[in-house]
């Protein structure tokens, strides 16, 4: 285990070991396949079996589609190819291989910068954090995700010591690549990697637009784009759309968006039992009065719209133009009592919730947990949960606090983190869904950032050695 350090290889094992087990508990008491992974696995497979990149709609035949990116059904489908059609709990253990290595590269990157102790506690930080490690189970984009976004971060570390289209700068631009073609918002880490590249073309003695200077950026740049072109050719050839990644609510062209409903959601909703209960139940299912939170009636003739417009709806659970156009008049005087209250008050509420909720989504908890004296064991584990995942919030913006005055020369790393957390925040304010797997994407950041805390005052100082000086 040299990577971790010299004198405790035993200890990194030893993390390593304790991640395996946390990791295995979970497959073993895995979630039933629903959602999502059953469209990128219908994806797989009919791109596998047919060459259509399409899913089967409910009672339906296949058909094509451009609502999810290529990168997951294309690492289902190799799943698939190298253990079985519709192996899932193959994909599953891979995808645990995949989380230790995120585990890794984090490790690696807070070695480099702060020295073997640093990195350490990143590595025991990642092993033993439950909630990027349940998702392991789910046969969904988190995984691959989480994992792209430490390497990005590893090779960018790298690449500041060999400046230059290096091969660090290559593995900078696949892990960016990589990263967009698993979510659309991913490109939001290419945003925030890119200035860290074109850094160099204003340092001290370069042209501000130097050639030299800006070629890294305007490399990595490219390779981001060009695995992008031929989904967005394909895209542009079968549904005569340009769409260079996903559509926002996730149709495909010629599908009705409900944007009265959208909005009228918007208005009130919080929490992710509101996004199970009511968002996912649109279009297909009944949704229920009492399901609503007070905070969803401005006064009683508001209510009694609200029941009669669902009540309409439950009839045939088929969201027509005219139920529709109900909800935008619903929406709209509910923005127009309070406009504070639906551009500011409720995004914020929205990202405080995917922050800080306790992440028992795939844990078989009840969605009203908070109900401690008829779910009191539900309350108690949730409650638990709240309280690690706060832990690491508050470990990570302490070790931020802690990296951010002195160290100069690994600032850029610093912040391009920043840079992605704030971005990924700001892009979260304007969804619609509270869904805490959304704020997932933080966790190798906070381990990172956590890892300073236990960092030498040396390594922190505003001299700030080059990590070249650091073994590898």
């Amino acid at each position: 285990m040299r990577f971790v350090g010299g004198g405790w290889s035993g200890a990194g094992a030893v993390a390593l070991l304790l991640g395996a087990a946390l990791r295995i508990a979970f497959l073993h008491h895995a979630p039933p396949l629903s959602g999502d992974t059953l469209i990128y696995g219908q994806i797989a497979r009919n791109w596998m079996g047919t060459g259509l990149y399409g899913y089967t709609a409910t009672g339906g035949a296949p058909h094509a589609t451009l609502i999810r990116l290529p990168g997951y059904p294309l690492f289902l489908a190799m799943c698939f190819r190298l253990f079985g059609v519709g192996n899932y709990l193959a994909v599953t253990w891979v995808q645990a291989a995949v989380d230790l290595v995120t585990c890794l590269l984090v490790s690696l990157t807070a070695r480099r910068i702060f020295g073997p102790r640093a990195g350490f506690a990143a590595l025991l930080l990642g092993c033993l954090c439950p909630f990027p490690a349940n998702y392991v189970a789910a046969p969904l984009t988190e995984t691959l995700t989480l994992n792209s976004i430490a390497l990005a971060v590893y090779a960018l570390t790298r690449w500041l010591d060999q400046p230059g289209v290096s091969r660090w700068l290559w593995l900078v631009a696949a892990a960016l690549a990589c990263s967009l073609l698993l979510r659309p918002e991913q490109a939001l880490l290419s945003v925030a990697v890119a200035p860290v590249l074109w850094w160099r073309a204003i340092a001290p003695g370069a042209s501000l637009f130097s050639a030299k200077r800006l070629a890294p950026a305007v490399f990595a740049i490219a390779c981001v784009l060009l695995p992008l072109a031929p989904w967005t050719a394909r895209n542009w050839r079968t549904f005569h759309v340009f769409e260079p990644l996903a559509p926002r609510y996730a149709t495909d062209p010629g599908e009705t968006i409900p944007f009265g409903f959208q909005r009228w959601y918007r208005t009130w909703a919080v929490d992710f039992a509101s996004t199970e209960d009511v968002y996912w139940n649109f279009d297909g299912a009944q949704i229920k009065l009492d399901d609503l939170p007070s905070r969803a009636f401005d006064s009683p003739q508001q209510r009694t719209d609200t029941a009669n417009l669902l009540a309409d709806y439950n009839d045939t659970t088929d969201p027509t133009p005219e139920v529709d156009a109900r909800f935008a008049r619903l929406a709209r005087q509910r923005v127009a009592a309070s406009r504070v209250r639906y551009y500011l008050e409720l995004p914020c509420a929205r990202l405080v919730n995917m922050l800080l909720r306790p992440r028992t989504e795939l844990m078989g908890t009840t969605l009203d947990w908070w109900n401690r004296r008829q779910y009191p064991h539900d309350f108690r584990f949730a409650l638990s949960y709240a309280a690690i995942n706060l832990l690491y919030l508050l470990l990570g913006i302490a070790g931020l606090l802690r990296w951010w005055p002195g160290d100069r020369a690994h600032r850029p790393i610093l912040a391009a983190t920043l840079a992605f957390v704030l971005l990924r925040c700001a892009l979260l304010l304007t969804i619609d869904n509270s869904e805490p797997r959304y704020t997932l994407e933080f966790f190798p950041v906070l381990w990172l950032w956590a890892s300073a805390l236990v960092a030498p005052r040396k390594r922190l100082s505003s001299a700030g050695r080059r990590s070249s000086s650091y073994p590898s």
